[in-house]
């Protein structure tokens, strides 16, 4: 019984990408001390941008790390503190406490809870879907504006100067340029020798660790050389030890307050993990269950809530380094938590001689690569007018913040999909230029043939646009010439009609049958076939009415049925 349920055991584990299967164990253990190795200095400059103590960065990838691994259906997916997620709390959290404040704590981690809460009913439920209401066009703006507010927020600690100005950029930028003559040359010269570090190393190769080379080397001569004694700040007491699990001691009332950055989160969680997943699904050619991995992204947030750190989420740049340096499976993410492991037990003390500069360099340059520059001007050459969209949303989170950026990007993203829906392209069916039968874009004045118009409107038809239906019908049975003797509606566009739709309807019968032109419909799903039945539409268009395929209706009229 004892050998079964180790097998049994196993093969759950080889299931769940956990094990390796083609992939050497050896590539498997130097990707999870790669991850480590570059994580740990970048989670660190995360909990930095979130508000919260540096040391709840490295919680995200020692538990959440390790569940998601284990019950997640990816291979490669790895989940951890990220830029995006840390961002929003800190803009939203900030009007509620203070930010580093035991209170601050407890609500970052109520968060996660919630957001665990909010992924586990999504699993159930099957919302995954929810995640595709947001416009990628409006994410890369609000991020890039994210990105340049996260720079400008740690170029006081780069400089050596007071900081002021709070988390608004503009005010932090006037406090930089009226604080020049106060510079702390030695922390100037230490950035610029940071920067210098991790972009020199990167573009050797982005597998040599260069920040977490910064991070011993400026730690080693903070110990050995009192950098201290020049003006240079350090990072100071950094506790030591695992986390505590419990629940966070959070006010019920105050709950509400914190829904924004909750959904929020909730989203970007939910679109950057699947995005991510699914690029590596199909590069391996590799099936992964949806569903499962998002249980496991809120298993691992709820860990992350219970362990007093902030939220997670699948990461791109973490996920690409581990599969860059070999991993093929889940077993590099319990690796990097073992490395972790032993960083929280024996080396956070030697931690706390690091220069806040050096941290701000990281958290800074993890900014600038936020701004998305090449998907922002590949936008602009596209669609010019998502373009805008995308700069609108950016320049909100810089001027006001990023509450207001969250706002406006869901709205956004709302507007668009509406206008989308609203003003969709449609077609008709008529002989193109080689006298073959296709679908063409509305043209005023066109006809299928002589008296016959076959049309199809391409898009979900509810109350918004059902107007737009009949105006556009009635336009192009006003100017056909010869005059329509029957009208087509092809319904393979949409899939349900609503009340005011069906109104619509009946006004439109009403509208030809007194200019004398038939109504017919032709390509109906049986949903939507039903609803007309229930609806009344079947009879007051008629059964006969109803044709199965285009080429059927296009028959019909040849015959002179009409």
């Amino acid at each position: 019984m004892k050998k079964l349920n180790k097998l049994n055991l196993k093969n759950k584990f080889l299931l769940n990408g956990v094990l390796p299967l083609k992939a050497p164990l050896t590539s498997e253990i130097i990707a999870g001390l790669i991850l480590a190795a570059v994580g740990i200095p970048e989670v660190m400059g995360y909990a930095k941008i979130a508000g919260m103590p540096v040391i709840t960065g490295l919680y995200t990838i020692l538990l959440p790390i390790a569940v998601f691994a284990i019950f997640c259906s990816s291979r490669h997916l790895i989940v951890g503190a990220d830029s995006a997620t840390a961002a929003i709390l800190s803009g939203t959290l900030v009007s509620i406490a203070a930010i580093g404040s035991p209170n601050y704590v407890a609500l970052a981690s109520t968060v996660a809870l919630l957001c665990a809460v909010f992924l586990i009913l999504a699993r159930v439920f099957r919302l995954g879907f929810i995640a595709d209401f947001m416009s990628r066009t409006v994410l890369i703006g609000f991020l890039s504006g994210v990105g340049i507010q996260v720079a400008v927020s740690q170029l006081s600690n780069m400089l050596g100067i007071s900081g002021e100005g709070g988390l608004n950029t503009i005010p932090q930028l006037i406090n930089v340029f009226t604080h020049l003559f106060h510079i702390n040359i030695p922390t100037l010269i230490l950035s610029i020798i940071v920067v210098a570090i991790i972009v020199g190393t990167r573009r050797i190769s982005h597998k040599i660790p260069g920040a977490l080379i910064a991070v011993v080397g400026t730690t080693m001569a903070s110990f050995l050389f009192d950098l201290q004694g020049t003006g240079i700040s350090i990072l100071g007491h950094i506790p030591s030890g695992l986390p505590t699990f419990g629940i966070p001691p959070v006010d019920i009332s105050i709950l509400p307050n914190l829904m924004i950055a909750v959904v929020t989160c909730f989203i970007v969680i939910l679109s950057q993990s699947t995005a991510t997943a699914r690029i590596f699904t199909i590069r391996y050619s590799e099936s992964t269950d949806e569903d499962k991995d998002i249980f496991a992204l809120g298993l691992a947030n709820g860990i992350a809530g219970l362990t007093g750190t902030f939220v997670v989420n699948g990461s791109p740049t973490k996920t690409e380094i581990v599969d860059d340096a070999g991993s093929r499976t889940q077993m590099s993410s319990l690796v990097t938590a073992a490395a972790v492991f032993i960083v929280l037990l024996f080396l956070t003390k030697s931690m706390s001689f690091l220069p806040s500069a050096t941290l701000a360099v990281i958290v800074f340059i993890i900014g600038i690569n936020m701004i998305d520059i090449a998907h922002l001007k590949d936008i602009r050459r596209k669609v010019k007018s998502e373009y805008f969209l995308a700069i609108i949303t950016a320049a909100t989170v810089v001027v006001m913040g990023v509450l207001w950026g969250i706002l406006l990007s869901i709205i956004l993203s709302i507007i668009l999909h509406l206008s989308h829906s609203y003003r969709p392209t449609n077609s008709i069916f008529a002989k193109d230029k080689r006298g073959e039968w296709a679908f063409e874009p509305v043209k005023v004045g066109k006809s299928t043939e002589k008296g016959l118009l076959i049309y199809r409107f391409n898009r979900d038809l509810y109350f918004a646009n059902s107007d737009r239906l009949k105006e556009e019908v009635l336009k192009l049975v006003g100017a056909a010439d010869p005059p329509l003797k029957l009208f087509v509606l092809n319904t393979a566009g949409f899939s349900r009609v609503d009340y005011t739709s069906a109104e619509m309807f009946k006004d439109l019968y009403r509208e030809l049958k007194s200019r004398n032109v038939k109504f017919a419909l032709t390509s109906m799903l049986p949903d939507l076939k039903d609803q007309f039945d229930h609806l009344g539409l079947t009879n007051l268009i008629g059964e006969e009415n109803i044709y199965e395929n285009i080429h059927e209706a296009l028959s019909a009229y040849e015959s002179g049925k009409y």
